[in-house]
């Protein structure tokens, strides 16, 4: 009953900071930024008290809830949480609080609405990690596409911030529209989208191909895959620094996790027939997204760029369907999440104190910014999976997981790894070594006590993931396995 009361009370304390969001006056921006710091707070112990009481022996969902929603057509509000989606709850709390810090200082207008905006995208976040009805993952899945929305086109900072936006809602609506006839086609069948009793449906293998497919547009649009990548770029680019945080830390990583609890188990014969395409898409992304990344001058397109090229590697850990790679690939995004965000903090940083991103700009900027500077090399040689770091365990267990299926897959996926060390340490070699340009810059101001407290917690946890990963990987065992034996793929 503890752990009920704990799971409910996290997945609806945003929602109710929202509502007493809603009776603070405009004026009151002080008050609104500090009763959001603390609500996002509260939700991030809550979170933690999850782990705490979390039995890392149990395959089968903890924390349920269930509550009659239509009950005369079959649908129930169903929560649930398990080795997969625990710590996805666990870096969204975490992340929104970073967010709602880091608008401290960097936003000016409508501060109430902003944090109305992220605090209603927690709550539906940890929705989308802990519901366990199909039609209320599509639901929900979808309704994250609002608020930020709207953090990007109203609060974004640069013009093209609309367009942007509007890139950003169209390409993932439209690429969802499949997946809402493929949960009515399981629902017809089935008569219930609980998702515990189509684990144990079987469904032709055709329908399987045809309901795979239907899924898969719509998750390797939120990934993104190649070839639906071209908004995020754009996205992030235009994006404010916490919508940027939020967007590579959080929102990539929610068509990876509709990889793993729909599409894997409940169409396991259509997941190995298109395990050769996602492994080609997913070679291209690391490839050519790396490639691609060593030609951006925008900082945040850089980091946007190699979000893409880590994604395929997840992708690629997925869809190896053995424990190392499945393991790596979930133990990879949390990694990426906290680098990457990081990495956005620090370019939100420099473009807070000079207002540009083009990387020309910048230069010798370790004689003036010592302790950002060295923030700023720790998270890149992290971004290049270097030893001792989180994104080292990562993508060292899916290169073991790959090498199982592909001694090939495994070179070619390699040299993205060489590709990532190149573009990492030539973007800090530009910013950091040089003769500063004075005639751009002329005033320097290290990070503030604010900033460092936010990047050193961030150093913290990737140094704690990536020396003693067990502690994260030990409550993901039983629910992989579980995972795996509905792939057919571990005998009871």
């Amino acid at each position: 009953m503890e752990n009920l009361n704990i799971l409910v009370l996290t997945a609806f304390t945003p929602l109710l900071g929202v509502v007493f969001l809603l009776l603070i006056p405009e004026k009151h921006s002080t008050l609104c930024s500090n009763f959001a710091f603390f609500i996002s707070c509260l939700t991030f112990l809550l979170s933690l008290l999850l782990w705490i009481e979390f039995d890392s022996g149990s395959s089968t969902f903890q924390c349920l809830h269930t509550v009659d929603w239509l009950s005369l057509f079959n649908f129930y509000y169903v929560i649930g949480i398990d080795g997969v989606s625990l710590f996805f709850i666990i870096l969204t709390t975490f992340l929104i609080m970073i967010c709602v810090l880091v608008s401290w200082g960097s936003v000016n207008y409508r501060i109430k609405d902003y944090l109305i905006c992220f605090l209603l995208l927690e709550f539906l976040l940890i929705q989308v990690f802990s519901v366990l009805d199909l039609l209320l993952f599509y639901i929900f899945f979808e309704s994250v596409l609002m608020p930020m929305f709207l953090i990007v086109g109203v609060w974004g900072s640069r013009e093209r911030k609309i367009r942007a936006a509007y890139q950003f809602f169209l390409y993932t609506l439209i690429g969802s529209i499949l997946m809402l006839l493929g949960i009515l086609i399981v629902y017809f069948q089935a008569g219930t989208t609980d998702l515990q009793i189509l684990w144990n449906l079987e469904f032709s293998e055709r329908k399987q191909l045809i309901l795979w497919l239907s899924f898969f547009l719509s998750f390797a649009v939120k990934i993104p895959m190649m070839p639906f990548h071209i908004w995020l770029p754009e996205a992030h680019a235009e994006a404010p620094t916490s919508g940027s945080v939020i967007l590579a830390g959080i929102l990539l990583k929610m068509g990876a996790y509709g990889f793993l609890r729909f599409s894997l188990p409940m169409f396991p014969l259509a997941t190995i027939f298109f395990t050769p395409l996602v492994f080609v898409l997913s070679l291209i992304a690391a490839v050519y997204a790396s490639l691609t990344t060593l030609r951006q001058v925008d900082l945040k397109k850089i980091v946007a760029y190699s979000s893409i090229s880590h994604m395929g590697f997840v992708t690629i850990g997925i869809f190896t369907l053995n424990i190392q790679g499945l393991e790596g690939s979930i133990f990879l995004m949390l990694s990426h999440g906290l680098v990457s965000s990081a990495l956005f903090l620090c370019i939100g940083i420099l473009y807070d104190r000079y207002h540009t991103r083009i990387i020309k700009y910048y230069n010798g900027f370790v004689k003036v910014m010592p302790i950002f500077s060295l923030f700023f090399l720790f998270f890149s040689f992290a971004n290049i999976g270097f030893p001792g770091t989180s994104s080292f365990v990562g993508e060292l267990l899916v290169l073991l997981g790959a090498f199982q299926s592909s001694v090939i897959l495994v070179l070619c996926i390699s040299f993205s790894i060489v590709l990532s060390a190149a573009y990492s340490i030539w973007m800090f070699n530009r910013i950091m070594f040089g003769t500063l340009k004075l005639e751009y810059t002329d005033t320097f101001q290290d990070i503030s006590r604010r900033e460092f407290v936010i990047l050193f917690s961030i150093t913290f946890l990737v140094f704690w993931m990536g020396l003693y990963p067990e502690s994260f990987l030990k409550e993901m065992h039983s629910s992989i396995f579980n995972l795996l034996e509905q792939v057919n793929y571990i005998k009871k």
